[in-house]
């Protein structure tokens, strides 16, 4: 293993590279999409907001000039939108090297997606499980590629898959709700890098402790205020956040399966380094159920 002071200083070149991160337009997404882009790959910054894209990626390449950067669309609360982009992804990449699966929703009010999915479960995961599905034959033909999911401390707070009410109709709450999405990233990458076995592209997680993003605006009062005034000392700044993505990414010690959080107290801030998920992340029979499961509520299929 390299240092455990591991930084984005460490990330290998990645001229020649293509890199697709959802949610790159602000918070975790953007920080991993600029210091890719400042290593010389290529970014598809994949964003609901074309506008708020075009200035992220404007905003990018303000600090790495020559930076080649460019912005696709996609909403992953609905899967139309999550058909139309892989459709075009596909057109215009030959190879993807990188699948940053990031995007995602933190503690929303009950609602559903477009195709009537609890939001967190329907964002967070399925429409991550259906992008990475429909995309797999393009990351999969690259050679060394690595598809990356984010999930959250927030596996192990009130998590269970609850596959008899999946959208949480007869009791829904917002911790617990994301608590199942988060943990079916995990069981998701899993059970990816089990079926991945032979090849040379590799599944990894990556989780980014505290750290101050848009992601706190949904969460209950007082702690988008707290995180406001007390942020420097409780939450770790955006780009931090952003390095246990960016080791799973690029470090080339990383291997499929492993997943990397901060390294400090509770893994709420540091650098990223190996850590630990909990037990039902690695059951292997919730995550083949799990997995029937999101191919027959998105209707993706993985040639695998």
């Amino acid at each position: 293993m390299t240092s455990t002071k591991w930084t984005a200083a460490q990330i290998p070149d990645q001229r020649g590279r293509t890199a697709v991160v959802t949610g790159a337009n602000t918070g975790l997404g953007l920080e991993t999409a600029r210091a890719l882009a400042q290593h010389d790959a290529h970014v598809v910054l994949a964003v609901r907001n074309l506008d708020k894209g075009k200035e992220a990626a404007a905003r990018i390449t303000a600090t790495a000039p020559g930076a080649d950067v460019t912005v696709q669309r996609l909403d992953l609360s609905s899967l139309a939108s999550v058909r139309e982009a892989a459709e075009e992804l596909r057109a215009n990449h030959p190879k993807i090297d990188l699948l940053i699966n990031n995007a995602g929703v933190m503690y929303t009010p009950k609602s559903t997606t477009a195709d009537g999915f609890e939001l967190q479960f329907g964002t967070n995961h399925l429409g991550h499980f259906a992008l990475t599905g429909l995309l797999f034959d393009h990351v999969t033909a690259a050679e060394g590629s690595r598809i990356v999911n984010v999930s959250s401390i927030g596996h192990r707070i009130r998590a269970k898959i609850h596959f008899d009410d999946l959208n949480l109709d007869r009791n829904y709450g917002r911790v617990a709700a994301y608590g199942q999405s988060k943990l079916a990233n995990l069981l998701f990458t899993y059970e990816l890098q089990r079926r991945l076995a032979g090849r040379t592209t590799s599944a990894l997680a990556a989780h980014p402790g505290g750290s101050a993003t848009e992601l706190m605006r949904n969460m209950p009062a007082p702690f988008p205020a707290l995180s406001n005034v007390l942020g420097a000392a409780f939450f770790q700044p955006a780009a931090m956040g952003a390095l246990p993505t960016l080791r799973a990414a690029t470090d080339p010690s990383a291997i499929g399966g492993q997943y990397y959080g901060p390294d400090g107290f509770g893994e709420t801030r540091g650098y990223p380094k190996v850590v630990s998920s909990t037990a039902q992340s690695h059951d292997v029979e919730i995550a083949r159920r799990l997995w029937t499961v999101s191919e027959e509520l998105t209707g993706v299929t993985f040639s695998i």
